[in-house]
């Protein structure tokens, strides 16, 4: 049975720390490969400012190149709006059930992860690979048996400042990867 890490995501746009933390997880911890899921609207982020969904996903495409542990997955495009993790999950179990599932998220998500539609079903039912965030406090839930904390390079980029930066006609090289720079010059998104 393939352990696949799902790395759900705005990406908008994906940038350089999504791809160290993605391919950290694919090739540091005992997971077989990463899927770089692309969601279309997290219920707890305003959908105002996200580029549409399938440039997202061909941005991520474009990162992800040759990389054979790294997907770009756009699962949730197909299923009802707002996006649930829960719901994701079960759909995914029950197309791919040769496929073991594993939960990635930042340590600013395991605070709230209490939020989060039927997080005990998630808790009881994966386990949730946490890659820790400075200045944020991990929460009770870091001690529960189904959480693992990683200590995975982080980068301090963010994608709103890289939407800034774009606006402003600022260079974003090297907060990117390469391909996705290139296209991003190219391109009037997030102009």
């Amino acid at each position: 049975m393939r352990k696949t890490g799902l790395f759900f995501g705005s990406f908008n746009p994906v940038h350089t720390g999504h791809m160290v933390i993605a391919n950290f997880m694919a090739t540091q911890t005992d997971l077989d490969e990463v899927w770089m899921i692309v969601s279309p609207q997290n219920p707890l982020k305003n959908k105002k400012s996200l580029a549409r969904d399938h440039d997202r996903l061909h941005l991520v495409r474009l990162a992800i190149g040759e990389n054979t542990n790294l997907r770009a997955s756009d699962v949730e495009f197909s299923l009802p709006q707002p996006s649930y993790t829960v719901d994701t999950l079960v759909y995914l179990r029950e197309k791919y059930p040769d496929r073991e599932f594993v939960l990635i998220m930042g340590g600013d998500n395991l605070g709230t992860l209490h939020k989060w539609k039927n997080y005990e079903i998630l808790l009881r039912d994966y386990q949730i690979y946490v890659y820790q965030r400075p200045q944020y406090d991990l929460g009770e839930l870091a001690d529960h048996p189904s959480i693992k904390i990683w200590e995975a390079p982080l980068m301090q980029i963010s994608a709103s400042y890289i939407r800034r930066c774009l606006r402003e006609g600022l260079s974003v090289q090297y907060l990117v990867p390469d391909p996705v720079f290139e296209y991003l010059e190219g391109s009037g998104l997030y102009k």
